[in-house]
């Protein structure tokens, strides 16, 4: 059945909450600390902030179920491969009776910004990525919000996939870090005061 669609009534179980905070990445200790994984890195930089801790779930993710100023949303890491991530997204938006596209925010690495670059961007194209299109296959919508974290493309786009899942330099990491910062920064003025002025405030440094 249709999530944000048809049959979308008939699909919420749980109780409402006003957003659901996704960061995708690669499960396994192989993959830590690699360019594919900053959306991890800034979901469990969040859980931190709101003195929580990323738990499993039912549903393939680990997830923060955060009450924060009458604010109730939760974090959530896909135990799934990222080109599964939707695997686990579609049932978390129906667990936590999240009703618009708009309140699910992901958080991924994005080949087409510069390393450290961060932007938000709501709904559009999927720019190839893997992720975002397994999630939007299971949503049955592109008009998501997302958090995008630049690590920038490399040599040669047959070398793509060592790009993102390899190791950092440690040069870049430190970059990569702080746009992870920015990243949750961003999160939490989407969370506090809408997309647009987070949009505002974040893609205009």
């Amino acid at each position: 059945m249709a999530l944000f669609g048809r049959g979308e009534r008939h699909e919420r179980r749980g109780t409402p909450y006003s957003a659901l905070v996704v960061g995708v990445g690669n499960p396994g200790r192989k993959y830590e600390g690699s360019r594919h994984n900053v959306g991890f890195d800034a979901i469990e930089l969040l859980a931190s902030r709101f003195n929580s801790s990323m738990k499993s779930s039912r549903d393939r993710a680990l997830v923060a179920e955060i009450n924060h100023d009458g604010n109730r949303f939760v974090l959530a890491m896909p135990t799934t491969y990222m080109n599964e991530s939707g695997n686990a997204v579609g049932p978390l938006a129906r667990r936590y009776a999240i009703d618009e596209p708009a309140n699910i925010i992901v958080v991924h690495d994005e080949l087409d910004l510069e390393p450290g670059v961060v932007k938000v961007k709501i709904g559009g194209g999927l720019a190839g990525h893997n992720g975002l299109r397994s999630i939007s296959s299971h949503l049955k919508t592109q008009d998501f919000v997302r958090v995008r974290i630049g690590v920038g493309k490399p040599p040669s786009k047959e070398d793509g996939a060592d790009h993102v899942l390899s190791r950092v330099p440690i040069n870049e990491r430190k970059v990569l870090d702080v746009a992870v910062e920015i990243a949750a920064d961003a999160v939490q003025l989407i969370l506090s005061q809408g997309a647009q002025a987070a949009m505002q405030q974040i893609n205009g440094r």
